[in-house]
Order: structure tokens, then sequence, then C-alpha cells
């Protein structure tokens, strides 16, 4: 049901009720020189803020076969084909000196899953240059959220959510928060979430929290069905949020800031339920 998202109820209602309060105390008894009208109208703008900030209006999800949709509004930074180059090192990996440590983004074992399209643990990736693809390749798109933009985020395909994990810097509780358009801030603190459908195809979505937004809010776990367009969590205020696909199975269908068209300076604008971000390539499994 469109309306407010899950948390922005009590907000929103307590700045109203101390704004109407406010504003009928400095008119009916004292306004203290005028600062209690004054707080009065800062609460309503505060409210009318938080309003913006957590609503969830309905949207039309897409029913065309095999499609997988935008998981956030926003603009589209970059699509970009990669390949796994790393991964996280298991308990017993740690223990080995082969091991790279990142000051700042933790632990990496030098070689990828033995299957990358499993998605079974967090991955390095880098892009594939022109000639060198390959079968285990995968495209991914990145979407920066405004401040302004709506926050709530959904299932790009119908399937499971297979795993959830929340990942932050390297000996950090929080952090780090690298402003959400620039390329750094993929290792901000996130949560990946993949998907897995009947057909057995897996989906990643990375959220991302920004230099403002550092709140990332599931509301959904592991093992719970999901639909396509359902909402699965919010990221509070600007921030960004990364899908993963197998490149062998979809191709992109939105535009981004590199390719420097002129219609889109700053990249397509997708919407979270409703814009379609890849197409199934012929011969693929289905997706939905």
């Amino acid at each position: 049901m469109s309306g407010l998202a899950h948390g922005g109820h009590a907000p929103v209602l307590i700045t109203f009720m101390m704004g109407v309060s406010s504003l009928i105390v400095g008119a009916l008894i004292d306004p203290l020189s005028g600062l209690i009208p004054l707080f009065g109208i800062l609460c309503l703008m505060m409210s009318a803020f938080f309003v913006n900030f957590w609503r969830d209006p309905d949207r039309p999800i897409p029913k065309e076969e095999g499609v997988l949709v935008s998981p956030a509004d926003g603009r589209v930074m970059f699509v970009r084909r990669e390949r796994a180059t790393g991964r996280r090192p298991s308990k017993e990996e740690l223990q080995e000196s082969a091991i790279e440590d990142d000051r700042l983004t933790g632990n990496w074992v030098g070689e990828a899953c033995l299957h990358p399209l499993s998605f079974e643990t967090e991955q390095r990736f880098e892009a594939v240059p022109e000639g060198e693809e390959s079968a285990d390749d995968v495209v991914r798109a990145a979407i920066f959220m405004s401040p302004l933009d709506v926050h709530v985020n959904r299932a790009p395909m119908a399937g499971t959510i297979e795993r959830m994990e929340h990942r932050t810097g390297k000996g950090l509780k929080r952090g780090p928060f690298r402003a959400a358009f620039k390329k750094e801030s993929e290792h901000n603190e996130r949560v990946r979430t993949v998907f897995l459908n009947d057909e057995q195809v897996r989906v990643e979505v990375t959220q991302i929290s920004g230099a403002l937004a550092r709140t990332i809010i599931p509301w959904s776990g592991i093992g719970e069905p999901m639909r396509r367009g359902q909402r699965f969590g919010m990221i509070r205020l600007g921030s960004r949020v990364d899908v993963r696909v197998p490149a062998a199975a979809f191709s992109s269908a939105v535009v981004s800031a590199e390719m420097n068209q002129e219609a889109y300076p700053k990249g397509q604008f997708v919407q979270a339920g409703t814009s379609i971000l890849f197409h199934p390539i012929a011969e693929s499994a289905s997706v939905d």
C-alpha cells in the first residue's frame, strides 16, 4: 500500500504534533518573543522532510517474462562487464600467509570462487578488457540514490533470498563512508543480498551506505520468498545500490552516465520495481 515506509510514521507524527502544539501555545498562551512559533514552524518543516524521506509509493511491476527490474530509485552511474579476481577467505585460509591484506577493505584470497556466479561470498571484481570476455563474467549496474529519491529497495526478480551479509571496512564497527557517487564508495558499509530463482539463476544486490546514509535496514531475511518488485529493505538518505548479473544471461536495458549520451548526462533515471534494468539474452534461462 502506498504511504510511508516502515519506521516512518513515528518521526512524522511526533514532529507534526510538536509543531502544531507549539503554534497553538504561541498563539494562545505566550509566544516568548516569537521563539515558540518559530520552533513550531521548524518542527512542521522537519515533519514534511520526513514524509518525503520515508515515502513509499505503489509501483506498477512489469509483467514481461525474464526481465530484471531496478532495485532502487536513482541515476545509473555505470554499467560494466566484470570478472572476479578474488574472494573473501574462509576461517582456515585466514591462517595462511598467502592472504592479501588491504588496509581498508580487509582480507582477500587472490582467486575467485570456484563458481563465481554462485556469489557464495563477497568477491573482488575488475573490468573485463574488450576481447577477453568469458562465460563467468558478470554485468554490474551501479545506481546512485540522491537524498530526494525514494529510499525503499525492491527485489529485481522473483525468487528466494539465498544469502544476506553485512560488511564494513577492516577493523571498523561502522563505515567507511565515502560519497556514494564515487567509485570508491563500493567499499563503504554495505549489505549484500543474493536472490535465487527456480531456474537456479542468481542475482546479487548490494545496498551501499553513503556519506550521509549510514543505516541500511533489511526487512526480509535468508530463505524468504520474494516477488518481482517486492520491498526488501531501505537505505536512509542518499546512497547507492549495485546489481550484478550473469553476463551470459542478461543484457543491459539502461543508459549510464559513463556512456556520455547527451540525453542522459547524469545517467538514466530508474525507479525501483518499475524500470527494467536487464533483459534476458535469447537461449538463456528464464528468470521469472
